[in-house]
């Protein structure tokens, strides 16, 4: 405890003296939550929330409250449903059965049975346990062991409840509402409120608020959610929840995915208990917060500024669910919120290929607010139908394409059908200047390229050391892939080699890292020493091109700057991406080429090789002004949390004086005579 003290102390002198001020205040209330915690919790029942709401019964507290329908829980159409999504209603089934089992598989972790009892405090990939306490004793990130909060955490957050609840929708057998009640009976006794690890992170207690509101909705009616008792335990608890999540909101002078999480979860808890001051107070402060922070957290050009793919999708979901529990009770968002949403749903289109797959640009966790949908982990299509049906917006009903489940469970059989039948309109390359992410592409080819701040406005964050790194899909093959994120608390030295710059596609200089590291145990930040800038972008029925540059290897005692120019020929399908380094003195220069999944490399010439992804070949050549020396080597890359993938790596070597260049082209080959 006394260590973490010191770390927060450290970095608490380089901020504003304001925003100390504030931290000061919120450490000593937090703080005298130790012996207030157990006073509200006996304060706070059910007889005390009836009176707030002037409800004669808890039934009658009850059915007011299910009346307000904040997330969707009304009739279903199981028929229409296996019309639109064909072989799901099978798929949800068998996942409802394991769950009712206590059975789980989650962040890269095999399938695991949890036991009749299930043990909410335990990371069971380690079997690793915190211990019954007040949260703010408890030291979980534990960087010199093994585990991982994030499992019992996620655990926590009972998204793997969801088939259940579907299951429920489609066959409307008791068992499931049964299983889902003896469930959080389970984790109500084994988490006492603010006692367990499960409270040590706001964020957590706001996505069981989500979690628990949609379950509530589809249970609610059901006949096992009919005893007082239950009724009385679970809307306690409830309003425990989101009491929590407004005493102890995560608010900072820069603001992530936490804080809108939490907010987004004090609008949906402010919904659905909005009859009474306390709830409408409650939606007032989530609601200011999130107008105010889409406008902060999100580029103008619709990108979220944490600088991660995977956690763009999260927060544009907190923003979308939060817009529409909002438009359901009390009406529309504010245009600006509107306008923003939108931007982010059409980001959500640039960066999506035509295979559904999505660029592992950044951290990735997976989280996800309400899992609906059959579509794979990493597609992200489904967001722009649910954007587009919430605002009305035909423009983005037209750019969505893949599953149309989500849009089901959300908005009903009748949208579903209307986004499964408007023809999909193909977007084009594009800039989105403000993130600095560029985007090339044509029905075959998808190039990303991130030239762009480190995350979290120049804090570091979920973003990694990738300025003017990219991947690549040439004539539908993804060829270049970047790195991920693989594990954060679990493996302090993964977690910094999978951010680091030589896990990324873009020149490294002398070992050093683009942007330093603050310390080795400080896992979410990093120095802004890069500053990437755009030199070029133009797009044509030709070809698509970009140059730009950084000063990352400024620092260094013979400071170097690094320029790329990327061009994209569309007709065929060839891709040119030329570095050239200058500056004073002798350096070591690695340009590296992770390949994507799958990929293999034969050299078959000193300045010149073949890639083959399944049965189709490229041509690798490569030109310079100075003698490189070609490596090929393994390296890793997760495509999901908790998931290391082996795959090929291209090096190209040199050290001598500066300057010095390298331009390298992939282009389909349409004969092999031989592979080996």
């Amino acid at each position: 405890m006394l260590s973490g003290f010191i770390k927060k102390a450290r970095r608490a002198v380089r901020k504003p003296p304001a925003y100390v001020a504030r931290r000061i205040f919120a450490e000593i209330s937090a703080s005298s939550e130790r012996w207030r915690a157990p006073w509200r919790a006996r304060r706070i029942t059910g007889r005390s929330i009836c009176t707030r709401f002037g409800a004669q019964s808890i039934d009658d507290l009850w059915d007011r409250l299910l009346a307000q329908q904040v997330l969707p829980a009304g009739t279903f159409d199981p028929a229409a449903y296996e019309r639109l999504c064909p072989g799901d209603s099978q798929r949800i089934l068998a996942m409802a059965e394991k769950a009712v089992s206590h059975q789980v598989q989650f962040l890269g972790a095999p399938q695991h049975e949890l036991g009749v009892h299930i043990d909410w405090h335990t990371d069971f990939k380690v079997g690793k346990t915190w211990p019954h306490a007040f949260f703010r004793d408890i030291e979980y990130a534990n960087l010199d062991q093994p585990s991982d909060v994030k499992v019992a955490w996620e655990l926590s957050r009972m998204q793997w409840l969801v088939p259940i609840g579907q299951a429920f929708m489609l066959t409307a057998d008791e068992r499931y509402s049964l299983a889902a009640r003896g469930i959080i009976e389970s984790w109500i006794r084994a988490n006492p409120y603010a006692y367990s690890v499960n409270w040590a992170c706001t964020m957590e207690a706001a996505m069981r608020v989500m979690t628990w509101t949609w379950l509530f909705g589809i249970f609610g009616r059901s006949s096992s959610w009919q005893q007082i008792e239950f009724r009385q335990t679970f809307l306690v608890a409830l309003w425990l929840h989101v009491d929590f999540t407004h005493r102890h909101i995560e608010r900072a002078d820069v603001n992530g995915n936490h804080f809108t999480a939490d907010a987004a979860a004090l609008v949906v808890g402010g919904l659905l208990f909005g009859e009474c001051e306390q709830g409408r107070r409650w939606l007032n402060l989530g609601r200011a917060d999130l107008e105010r922070e889409i406008q902060l957290q999100v580029f103008a050009d619709g990108v979220d500024y944490e600088a991660s793919v995977p956690y763009h999708r999260l927060v544009l979901e907190l923003f979308f669910v939060a817009a529409f529990s909002h438009q359901k009770v009390s009406g529309g968002v504010s245009k600006p919120y509107a306008e923003r949403l939108a931007a982010m749903a059409r980001f959500v289109a640039a960066y999506s290929r035509t295979d559904g797959s999505t660029p592992l640009w950044g951290d990735a966790d997976d989280a996800r607010v309400l899992p609906f949908g059959d579509q794979a982990l990493g597609d992200h299509r489904y967001l722009i139908g649910l954007v587009g049906l919430l605002l009305g917006d035909a423009d983005l009903v037209a750019l969505h394409s893949g599953s149309v489940g989500e849009a089901f469970w959300w908005f009903g059989a009748a949208a579903a059908e209307r986004l499964a039948g408007v023809p999909s309109k193909f977007p084009t390359s594009q800039a989105f200047s403000d993130a600095g992410v560029y985007i090339m592409r044509n029905h075959d080819d998808h190039v990303f390229i991130d030239c762009g701040p480190i995350g979290l406005a120049g804090r570091g964050g979920h973003g990694h050391n990738d300025a003017l790194s990219f991947e690549a899909m040439l004539a539908g093959a993804l060829l270049v892939s970047d790195s991920g994120a693989f594990v954060y608390t679990a493996d302090p030295a993964a977690r910094n080699r999978f951010r680091g710059t030589s896990m990324h596609n873009t020149p490294a200089v002398d070992g050093v890292e683009i942007n330093s590291f603050i310390a080795p145990d400080n896992l979410w930040q990093l120095a802004d020493e890069a500053r990437p800038y755009t030199i070029e972008w133009s797009t044509g029925a030709q070809r698509d091109a970009w140059s730009g540059s950084h000063h990352g290897y400024r620092k260094l005692s013979d400071p170097v700057d690094v320029h790329r120019n990327i061009v994209l020929e569309h007709a065929t399908h060839t891709l040119l991406v030329t570095d050239t380094l200058t500056g004073q003195g002798r350096h070591e220069i690695v340009i590296p080429l992770q390949l994507a999944q799958g990929v293999e490399f034969h050299a078959t010439s000193a300045d010149s090789g073949l890639l083959r992804f399944r049965n189709t070949y490229f041509r690798v050549t490569w030109s310079s002004d100075v003698p490189w020396t070609l490596v090929p080597t393994r390296s890793a890359i997760s495509p999901s949390y908790g998931v290391s993938v082996d795959i090929n790596r291209l090096e190209w070597r040199w050290g001598g004086m500066l300057p010095c260049s390298l331009t390298v082209q992939i282009s389909p080959e349409v004969q092999v005579a031989a592979w080996n």
